[in-house]
């Protein structure tokens, strides 16, 4: 894991790779979850019978903002920011869905700092993103997730 300090610090790393996350399961029991949290039932996500019988996958699939919404979590694990009072999610720019995550498949995030701003003491950091499916050739997800870090 990354550990940073200081905006001088995040900004040495710019155009580098900043690390990778621990492989996730994506189960059933976590799409079941989310599709109560978002009202999101359909059944591509939630019946496996009938995605095994009429689903091109042959299975459920994770809904999309799903693999969206592990994003805090995997990110957590590739860097720690000290010294910060507050860290705000600012935005998203440029996500694409690349394929869907099957469910039982294991997905990961590779990140990188595209860009670094500091907006009157404000650290605004551009991080590059990949969420992708093990064994897999495509990502099921990239894009840029834009923070907001207050240093103290």
């Amino acid at each position: 894991m990354l550990i940073v300090n200081s905006y001088d610090e995040f900004a040495s790393y710019l155009g580098k790779e900043l690390g990778c996350s621990e492989w996730l399961t994506i189960d059933q029991e976590r799409i079941n979850l989310f599709a109560d949290a978002t009202l999101d039932h359909q059944w591509i996500h939630v019946d496996p019978e009938r995605a095994k019988e009429e689903s091109p996958y042959k299975s459920t699939i994770a809904h999309g903002y799903l693999t969206l919404s592990v994003l805090p979590h995997l990110w957590a694990q590739i860097i720690k920011v000290n010294n910060i009072k507050m860290l705000v999610n600012y935005g998203m720019d440029k996500m694409r869905f690349g394929q869907p995550v099957v469910t039982g498949s294991k997905v990961r995030m590779v990140a990188s700092l595209h860009n670094i701003q500091n907006l009157r003491g404000i650290c605004k950091v551009e991080v590059a993103f990949k969420i992708e499916i093990e064994g897999a050739r495509k990502p099921a997800l990239e894009g840029i997730s834009s923070f907001l870090y207050y240093f103290i």
